[in-house]
């Protein structure tokens, strides 16, 4: 995989340059039900008004930036987008200090590999990039971390894809209260587990889905199922209930030192080698609030970043298949 980090702090060239190299295979997957199965323009903009309205602004800045087509506009809507599923593990770690671990599962081929810094509206964001201005995981310079795993359930339904949930949270809210507030009432087109956490310690897991009301928890531990596991196949296959039952042994005996909690990351059960089934772990994110940090970790390689003195640049990360 090629990383990169790029920072931008407000749309411009540098961010409409990305969308253009990444659109074509965006296309591709936006279009594999047919544009008629995705909802038109007008539809997916009262959508984001009724639901995030203090996104608007910025997302006809970020159309207008690649051409205001009808496809790009309706696809940065992230309004009712074709299904996909993920894998990943994340936990809180119960030390003093409040860090944020996760595992983010995934086909390397359909990733973006992108750790993107933005100010956009006044606010510093980083994280990492899905959809161009979504996210899977990323911290805000209230102090605010959010990550997000699959939660394991077949429904699909009237919302949005959860990576610009995540964007929206980081952009308006300071607090894990605030953001519990903002997970429980946008529609989300699957179902999720949303974990934030914030600069106070403050935490919860959101269980959001599109058939039922998103459930608020105090939960420092969010695999791939929900309350239950109720889509069995995939739950053998991720493993889900195996690895949220070793996290929360390692949560329940004792304080591990921070590097160890973080290492339990980089090795089975919650590390994954299923990167020909489109499920490997493709890195391990620690937020660390307090600090405003980021450091991605790999079996063998780390990366740091520091939301105000922001460094870019690129690395060449091999899977485990692919090692020499």
């Amino acid at each position: 995989m090629n990383w990169r980090a790029i920072s931008e702090a407000e749309p411009g060239p540098i961010w409409a340059g990305l969308f253009h190299e990444y659109w074509p295979d965006y296309h591709r997957w936006w279009l594999r039900e047919g544009a008629e199965a995705r909802p038109g323009y007008w539809d997916s903009l009262k959508a984001l008004k009724a639901h995030m309205p203090e996104l608007v602004p910025l997302y006809e800045t970020l159309c207008e930036l690649v051409g205001g087509g009808d496809h790009s506009s309706r696809f940065l809507s992230f309004y009712c987008p074709p299904p996909y599923l993920s894998g990943c593990s994340q936990a809180i770690w119960p030390g003093a200090e409040p860090m944020l671990v996760r595992n983010y599962d995934y086909n390397p081929g359909a990733f973006d590999s992108l750790i993107l810094h933005t100010g956009w509206q006044g606010r510093k964001v980083m994280g990492t990039s899905d959809g161009m201005w979504g996210l899977v995981d990323g911290i805000n310079d209230a102090g605010l971390a959010v990550s997000l795993t699959f939660g394991g359930r077949r429904v699909v339904g009237d919302g949005f894809g959860v990576p610009l949930i995540l964007r929206y949270v980081l952009q308006t809210c300071e607090t894990a209260k605030e953001a519990g507030e903002v997970l429980r009432r946008v529609p989300t087109h699957m179902s999720y587990n949303v974990t934030v956490l914030d600069a106070n310690r403050k935490y919860l897991t959101a269980l959001m889905a599109p058939d039922r009301e998103t459930l608020i928890t105090s939960a420092a531990v969010a695999t791939n199922h929900q309350e239950r596991v109720e889509w069995a196949s995939h739950a053998r296959f991720t493993a889900t209930v195996e690895r949220e039952r070793f996290l929360l042994q390692r949560l329940t005996l004792h304080v591990e030192p921070q590097e160890k909690f973080i290492s339990a990351f980089l090795r089975p059960p919650l590390y994954s080698t299923a990167f020909t089934e489109g499920f490997g772990t493709l890195y391990t994110a620690v937020y660390r609030p307090r600090k405003h940090r980021l450091d991605i970790h790999w079996p063998k390689a780390r990366w740091e970043f520091d939301l105000n003195r922001f460094n870019g640049g690129g690395r060449q990360i091999f899977t485990p298949e692919h090692a020499v």
